[in-house]
């Protein structure tokens, strides 16, 4: 079994808390007033944003491989795999994981597809707490998470874990300073690099990033999700803690091709959980009813340039923020990720488009979902 340790990145570290401005990011035209792709990206290598911090560096489009894992639809193993690949040969540095996505089956897959591959290794984040039942803070013991952090190094087949991240804790985990010990015990022994949070609320982000150990925090921030800009951000970019933008197309709305027509599968959330049956609301759609959202996406549409993909800009949208250090969107196939990756290429959005993205979302969005997360 190979056994990667960690430490291993794409490129050269830069100091601690140095944010690269948007030209050490892409190469574009300043005098470009709407968006439009260019080539200047060869050798399928992305230009590299720090990793907060911590002296990694990641590239600015992730795979979130939640959708290879479960609760998507089904993906078969070859099918995970090719998209895998495609993502790592697209230049993506980055992989999100958590040992909930299909019961560790998301993570064994990576292991599989990283077994198989020469060259510098990506940096692999996982996120545990979430096979806690009950899911209470009273379950966030320092004997389980030793215990979930042992399973998810067997199941990437690695000494260290690259970043662990509470995934979606109670929000009383968040007034245990215990909880943030252990981790940091983990730390100190080897079984982690480095640990971070994934958060539903933004209030959730700003009490953790006051634990010194906190690494990352991973939050929901897109189009239809805007809040994380107004305060926390910028509070994340300030203390040099990275930021991992999730959800980033809204479960697949900002790619504009669903319609009220559009099935689901049984097994897929965006079937199943539309009103948090499952867990938090917020993960499917953005928590923004359905229909509202395809109204909003209609008129997005007609704000954006028709020879570049909407999902492509929204990526884009989201890297506009120098505070985010990487987006991870999912894919289900080869053609999903290479298409993700593009976003990198875009020339930066005008001023009138992000305040148009930014009207639409006051007026249709922000009564639904704003001050709830």
């Amino acid at each position: 079994m190979r056994r990667w340790r960690p430490g291993r990145q794409t490129g050269p570290a830069p100091p601690a808390r140095q944010l690269l401005k948007p030209d050490g990011i892409v190469k574009y035209n300043r005098l470009c007033d709407k968006p439009a792709l260019n080539t200047r990206r060869s050798n399928s290598v992305m230009e590299q944003r720090p990793f907060g911090s911590t002296g990694a560096t990641v590239s600015p489009i992730g795979f979130g491989a939640w959708a290879i894992g479960g609760n998507w639809g089904d993906v078969s193993d070859d099918a995970a795999h090719a998209t895998l690949n495609a993502a790592l040969d697209a230049g993506m540095t980055f992989i999100d994981t958590a040992d909930v996505y299909g019961d560790g089956r998301s993570e064994r897959l990576i292991r599989a597809v990283l077994d198989t591959r020469d060259g510098p290794r990506p940096f692999v984040a996982t996120k545990l707490g979430r096979r806690l039942s009950p899911h209470v803070a009273d379950g966030y013991t320092a004997d389980n998470l030793a215990a979930f952090v042992d399973r998810s190094r067997e199941n990437l087949g690695v000494d260290t874990l690259d970043l662990v991240q509470l995934h979606c804790p109670p929000t009383e985990i968040y007034y245990r300073p215990e909880v943030f010990a252990a981790l940091d015990r983990l730390v100190e022994a080897g079984s982690i690099a480095r640990y971070g949070v994934s958060v539903e609320k933004v209030e959730e982000g700003l009490k953790a990033i006051e634990y010194p150990g906190v690494a990352s925090v991973q939050i929901i921030y897109n189009m239809f999700r805007q809040r994380p800009a107004s305060l926390f951000l910028a509070e994340a970019r300030r203390r040099g803690v990275a930021v991992i933008a999730r959800v980033p197309l809204a479960s697949g709305l900002l790619t504009g091709k669903m319609s009220a027509d559009t099935h689901f599968a049984a097994d897929d959330h965006r079937a199943f959980n539309r009103h948090g049956e499952a867990f938090d609301v917020g993960e499917t759609f953005a928590g923004v009813p359905y229909d509202v959202a395809l109204d909003a996406v209609d008129a997005l549409r007609a704000l954006l340039p028709g020879d570049v993909p909407m999902a492509t800009v929204a990526l884009r949208w989201i890297l506009m923020n120098e505070a985010i250090s990487v987006v991870i969107p999912g894919a289900r196939s080869p053609e999903q990720a290479t298409a993700n990756a593009a976003a990198v290429d875009l020339d930066p959005l005008s001023p009138a488009l992000m305040a148009a993205v930014k009207t639409l979302y006051d007026e249709r969005i922000a009564p639904h979902v704003h001050q709830r997360w």
